[in-house]
């Protein structure tokens, strides 16, 4: 199972996330659950980096499924609207009954 933590403030300000684990919806290189997460997270990380200011932070581990992203400070309006949508895609993924045994979406607050 994909474990996606997403870590806000009382304010309602992301902080950033933590990934682990594989899907296991499939054998790896057909697992469109863990293909469609990792678009999803590795495009959005990647577009904050090239089309913000934002400082942050990161680690991963592929073979572990691992990925720690942090933001250094209050996320730009246009990192957190492209947070927002990586979001709303891994629900899409999380609500469709066939998949949601696969990924675990948890919003903790920091």
């Amino acid at each position: 199972m994909i474990k996606v933590t997403i870590y806000k403030t009382k304010n309602h300000e992301y902080t950033g996330l933590d990934v682990i684990g594989h899907a296991g919806y499939s054998e790896a290189g057909s697992d469109i659950v863990c293909a469609a997460a990792s678009v999803l997270i590795i495009n959005t990380l990647n577009a904050i980096e090239r089309f913000t200011s934002d400082e942050t932070s990161l680690v991963s581990d592929e073979e572990g499924g691992l990925i720690e992203f942090r933001f250094a400070a209050k996320p730009t309006h246009d990192a957190e609207l492209l947070f927002k949508s990586m979001i709303l895609g891994l629900e899409g993924i999380e609500d469709n009954s066939e998949y949601e045994p696969y990924i675990d979406i948890i919003f903790k607050e920091v």
